[in-house]
């Protein structure tokens, strides 16, 4: 029960009340400078000359009042801005009342107030509309904290974005949350107020959830490094803390926030890192002015390096989908980001050559960045035949068209899955990716006038694409659970779309060509944590609001993703989150000869005939939970014997 219903169910009162209150403020200060002008003289107010004084004034302060708009400011918000403008109202009320008595004295008139009222009433009349203002700004702040479902929020970050939170909530008359610290890593600005809340380290807020009775926390920095992030959310989940967060700075409109623009921290706030840094220089000179071809443009990773394209000034980006709808919202989409930019879409499937050799032959792409495949490992596994003629030959009719079309650079996007293979998905990577080196190889030592570098770039989960963890389980709390698991123990690594795409494009403008980068992808991350995180971040308990259930492992999955084979070391680069794969070289002819076996196996439509000649091109290809297990020892034999 709120403590003062009534005044809360008050609306913005007119413009007229205030000028008639600002008025009356106004006569009680001459009064009183009028007094103290008269020493306080009794008979003084009976005479003619007072009224006639007051009359004047009024009059005079009135035309300066509606000159300046002093009563178009909503009096509960009052700021330190509206302080000034009362400030600049009094001193051109002052200026305007020594004009006119200088002109009476000119004119040997006699002047009405004496210049000592004047001083002492401007000085009590701001001293009165200042007054007045702040106590109902602070009477009416007062009757909000004072409900039943006050929240107490504490505010990580005491800048710019901090205060305009307050100024927010103090706004925001259907807000029942109410700032009682400010939390700062600036050594300076600890122990300090701002508007009347104290600013504490970040450390202490322990020992304050419990003193201050915390309900919220809002981040209002984005200067905080992601480990300190994760440590001040662990701490408010395990106290049961509600944790939120501000938009990026870019969609904070001049410096205020907007309450809905506060929201719940996501569990992609935690898993992020440090911004990459790109050396743009580099990129804008090798992308400006080219024509750019993305294969796969309308899924995750596809739209995204077409987004980050944008900022290079490339002559055209050629958008190639086989997805109608995707590929037609994102040319809209890319076409309102980048007005001067030229877009072309291009509907075609990857596994048809002569759609491929057109789009070829129209455009003539000097960049290519090949992210079309099929990526989910249980329908892959059950669908092996569509799996290698997307990921395997739609590659290799690609690769060939490179060639051929004397494209510059061509960027393979591979996977982590492609690392000692478990399931059909990752071998048909692992495939494409074999191609595509030793085609950059039989160039180099063949054909060494041939214009085209192969690069290949590898990393694991992104973030929020289509059909992975995070969408799903948000879909199911959403539901109230259960969230499924398919182990206690399976862990993934984890990266943003963003910076998979930015490590992508970098990679591809620094690769000499031959090469298979891979990316710092951090720790790998169990993905029953991050279940239980994401469940206490909506507000609810793990195991109790919503359950967690395992359904074991699915055909072809394994517990731990790897982003190097056993065979395989790393070399740096000047990108630390960028390394060379030193992997095994294979024979061109060689791996042109298994892949035309492979293209007679899946005429065949015989999975279990297009598996065994994949195991047979991959070797350390082990399938895991899979009816495709028989095959290993089958051909393990076969190619030791």
């Amino acid at each position: 029960m709120q403590k003062f219903p009534v005044f809360n169910q008050i609306g913005i009162v007119p413009r007229w009340t205030i000028f008639i209150f600002d008025l009356a403020i106004a006569a009680i200060a001459f009064v009183f400078a009028y007094g103290l002008f008269h020493s306080f003289n009794i008979q003084e107010y009976a005479k003619p000359y007072f009224a006639i004084e007051l009359i004047y004034c009024l009059g005079i302060t009135s035309i300066s009042f509606l000159i300046f708009k002093l009563y178009s400011g909503i009096v509960r918000y009052t700021s330190a801005v509206d302080s000034i403008r009362i400030l600049s109202t009094l001193l051109f009320n002052v200026i305007i009342l020594f004009a006119i008595k200088l002109i009476m004295i000119a004119s040997n008139m006699p002047s009405l107030i004496p210049t000592n009222i004047i001083i002492v009433y401007s000085l009590f009349a701001f001293t009165g509309l200042t007054t007045y203002r702040t106590l109902i700004k602070i009477f009416f702040q007062y009757n909000k904290t004072k409900t039943s479902d006050k929240k107490n929020v504490i505010v990580y970050g005491a800048g710019d974005l901090g205060i305009a939170v307050k100024r927010t909530f103090d706004h925001d008359l259907k807000s029942n949350k109410y700032i009682v610290a400010y939390l700062d890593d600036d050594e300076t600005k600890i122990g300090k107020y701002i508007d009347g809340i104290k600013i504490f380290s970040s450390g202490d807020l322990g020992r304050l959830i419990h003193k201050l009775a915390i309900d919220e926390l809002i981040f209002a920095s984005h200067r905080i490094s992601s480990e300190k992030k994760n440590q001040v959310i662990d701490i408010c989940l395990e106290q049961k803390i509600n944790v939120l967060t501000l938009p990026p700075v870019s969609e904070i409109i001049n410096g205020t926030v907007s309450p809905t623009q506060i929201k719940k921290v996501k569990i992609e706030d935690l898993l992020e890192r440090a911004p990459i840094k790109l050396k743009n220089d580099s990129l804008l000179e090798q992308l400006r002015g080219k024509r750019i071809l993305v294969t796969g443009a309308a899924g995750s990773i596809g739209s995204e390096i077409a987004k980050q394209l944008g900022h290079f000034e490339p002559q055209l980006i050629i958008l190639c989908d086989q997805a109608e709808s995707p590929l037609h919202n994102l040319h809209l989409d890319l076409q309102d980001r980048f007005k001067n930019q030229a877009y072309q879409s291009f509907i075609a499937d990857v596994k048809n050559e002569d759609r491929m050799r057109i789009l070829f032959e129209t455009f003539k792409p000097q960049y290519v960045y090949h992210a079309a495949a099929y990526k989910h490992v249980p329908m892959m596994e059950n669908h092996p035949i569509e799996g290698v003629r997307t990921n395997v030959f739609g590659t290799f009719i690609l690769t060939n068209l490179a060639v051929e079309f004397e494209v510059s650079k061509f960027v393979f996007v591979s996977t982590d899955k492609a690392v000692n293979p478990t399931n059909v998905m990752g071998a048909t990577k692992r495939i494409a990716e074999m191609y595509v080196q030793s085609m950059n190889n039989n160039l180099e030592e063949n054909h060494p006038n041939a214009k085209t570098r192969f690069i290949t770039t590898r990393f694991g989960n992104v973030l929020g694409s289509n059909g992975s963890v995070i969408p799903r389980f948000r879909e199911q709390i959403e539901k109230g659970g259960p969230l499924t698991v398919t182990h206690p123990e399976i862990t993934r690594y984890f990266m943003t779309i963003p910076e998979a795409c930015q490590l992508v494009i970098e990679a591809g403008c620094m690769g000499n060509g031959g090469e298979i980068f891979v990316f710092d992808m951090g720790k790998s991350v169990k993905i029953v944590d991050l279940a239980e995180k994401m469940i206490k971040l909506s507000g609810f308990i793990p195991y109790q609001d919503i359950d967690i259930k395992f359904t074991g492992l699915r055909p072809g999955e394994k517990l731990y993703e790897e982003l190097l084979n056993d065979l395989e070391n790393t070399l740096p680069t000047h990108h630390q989150k960028i390394m060379i794969a030193k992997v095994r070289e294979n024979n061109f002819a060689e791996i042109c000869k298994q892949i035309n076996l492979l293209l007679e196996r899946v005429k065949t439509n015989n999975n279990i005939e297009i598996v065994r000649q994949m195991k047979v091109i991959v070797p350390e290809f082990r399938s895991q939970n899979s009816i495709y297990e028989q095959l290993d020892g089958e051909v393990s034999s076969t190619t030791s014997g």
